[in-house]
């Protein structure tokens, strides 16, 4: 970090910081921010599985296989039928929040993430 100028402007004294110095400092609070979160145990995910999670037709099928579940272990802990989470992630039957609470919850996941935001003009 190179050398700041001060000044005073009606009284009250101020920094003034080469903006990409700026930017580096606000960048660095950032990291900060989020390697706290990750010590603190947040999980992460690696990016091949966020790419994945761009271009899935099932977000559900995508974390099951993550998570190293097979269908009859992901249904059974979320108190479904084999068959009834097969037309889930194949996008035969609608799933309702109650069933998807129980897989995002055997998935250890946040209902959020298994659900994708539609764009509105489709």
């Amino acid at each position: 970090m190179g050398a700041f100028d001060k000044t005073v402007i009606d009284g009250k004294a101020f920094v003034l910081v080469p903006e990409d110095e700026f930017e580096d400092m606000i960048d660095t609070i950032e990291a900060n921010r989020i390697m706290a979160r990750i010590n603190a145990g947040e999980e992460t995910w690696p990016a091949e599985l966020v790419y994945e999670l761009f271009e899935t037709d099932s977000r559900i099928r995508t974390f099951r296989k993550y998570r190293g579940f097979s269908v009859s272990d992901l249904a059974a802990a979320a108190g479904i039928s084999e068959q009834e989470l097969s037309d889930i992630e194949s996008n035969r039957k609608t799933v309702s929040v109650d069933v998807l609470k129980r897989i995002a919850t055997a998935l250890k996941l946040d209902i959020d993430d298994l659900v994708m935001e539609r764009d509105a003009h489709q």
